[in-house]
């Protein structure tokens, strides 16, 4: 058996999970043989699953939202796998950096990420809650790779760095060299909340990146693991039973992989419905539904 599993561009985040993924669910059950495969992100994951090319996919929050909603494209036949993590939106600047709020970024150039990464449409809903605009009120700047985001910073090319959740390695690259974040305030949040309830308040706690003495409150969501609908029920059933049984070595492999839980997948799920009846069936047997 062979269950390809589509990740994103090298130097982000999802690379780092998906290989984590897949050597957990490999341990535990060599049989089922997850691959990861490099992809330009959510966005073309979304219609990689749709043509069968994957079998299981990383995808944004923000980019599921949107697909299973039919935003902007036809509605999505695609069904959750297993919630990955919390994305908590915000930026990073330099430590020598004048700007305090995300508002003083205006008109300066931001590093957005990659082309076809969620944690672009992320942004996009957080400036419009806060009334500004991502394409016409900064110098906005969309990269091949992610991994190219954090010199640009340091060296000055550009004045901020977007990006989400625990872990993050462009987080972490600009934070070792003494980088601040910049997050929405309590009436930031009030606002953008107000025009995207979907979006969850979410904690990113003190120390999870070098030098944060503070935890940081923003916005965000749940990204998940998405599979193709017509990934044959026994098979996606295996995957959860083995994904299930490694949770504690995913989390010793990847810390910000210990949302990765059944449980949380129940829970973070936008309904039951959506989640793939093989993950159902296993979800039944640990006695969660």
């Amino acid at each position: 058996m062979s269950v390809v599993l589509g990740t994103a561009t090298p130097g982000g985040g999802f690379p780092v999970y998906g290989d984590a993924v897949a050597a957990t669910i490999n341990e535990v059950d060599p049989a089922l043989g997850v691959t990861t495969r490099n992809t330009k992100g959510s966005i073309e994951n979304v219609p990689l699953l749709e043509a069968g090319q994957l079998d299981l996919a990383l995808v944004q929050g923000e980019v599921v939202h949107e697909a299973l909603r039919g935003i902007g494209r036809p509605p999505a036949s695609l069904a959750i796998f297993a919630a990955m993590y919390t994305t908590a939106g915000m930026f990073v600047v330099r430590g020598d950096s004048p700007a305090r709020r995300i508002e003083d970024l205006k008109r300066r150039p931001v590093v957005f990420g990659a082309r076809g990464s969620g944690l672009v449409i992320l942004a996009r809903y957080v400036l419009d809650g806060l009334g500004l605009d991502q394409a016409h009120d900064f110098e906005s700047i969309y990269l091949d790779r992610a991994g190219d985001g954090p010199a640009m910073v340091l060296d000055g090319r550009a004045a901020a760095l977007w990006g989400g959740g625990i872990g993050w390695p462009g987080f972490a690259a600009v934070a070792s060299a003494g980088g601040r974040f910049l997050a929405p305030d309590a009436d930031g949040i009030r606002r953008i909340q107000t025009r995207h309830a979907f979006l969850q308040t979410l904690t990113v706690p003190a120390g999870s990146y070098p030098g944060q003495g503070e935890p940081i409150v923003s916005v965000g969501s749940w990204s998940f693991i998405m599979a193709r609908p017509s990934l044959h029920e026994e098979t996606v059933y295996r995957l959860a039973r083995a994904l299930h049984a490694g949770e504690p070595a995913l989390a010793k492999r990847l810390p910000q992989a210990a949302e990765t839980t059944s449980a949380n997948t129940l829970a973070a799920a936008p309904s039951r419905e959506l989640i793939h009846p093989g993950v159902r069936r296993h979800l039944r047997e640990l006695g969660l539904v």
